[in-house]
């Protein structure tokens, strides 16, 4: 059974906080991304793409204490659950998105993100706006309606993040 994933959902007006990534897998390694998009393997390219801050549910952790776990693991920022927003699918796995309220801190990488990068592996915080999710490549792709429905059309979308 696959692991779910938690997602903490961050906005400020019509933007939604996102992490870049740049990830080139290694010769034979799987990749979800090439795997979605039907790309051949083993000859995996690398991913310039985005994702909302989540991961994995751990075990006896409710989705809700995942999703804000996870944010301040990858971001530094704290927050409490405003309510949940979908579900979906991540890559085969369930994942529950949860829009956050009460956002406190400043947006730092941070865990495993913050790490040094290199050529093959790097991380950026970043805030996006619904204009910016095709390039960027927001994944998985099919959260990119339902973000853009809460975000409301530009300067019409309340604030419930920083």
């Amino acid at each position: 059974m696959p692991i779910p994933r938690a997602v903490a959902v961050v906005i400020d007006g019509h933007r939604v906080l996102v992490i870049q990534r740049f990830r080139k897998r290694k010769p034979g390694e799987r990749c979800s991304l090439c795997d979605t998009t039907g790309r051949p393997r083993p000859g995996c390219p690398g991913h310039h793409y985005a994702i909302l801050p989540g991961g994995h549910v751990e075990d006896g952790e409710t989705p809700q204490a995942a999703a804000v776990r996870e944010l301040r693991e990858e971001t530094s920022l704290d927050a409490r659950i405003d309510r949940l927003v979908w579900t979906g699918r991540h890559h085969d796995r369930p994942a529950r998105y949860y829009l956050m309220t009460d956002v406190r801190g400043r947006a730092v990488l941070s865990g495993e993100e913050a790490e040094p990068h290199g050529p093959d592996n790097t991380y950026r915080l970043r805030w996006a706006a619904p204009g910016d999710f095709a390039a960027l490549n927001l994944v998985p792709a099919d959260i990119r309606a339902p973000l853009t429905r809460l975000l409301g059309p530009p300067g019409g979308a309340a604030t419930a993040g920083g």
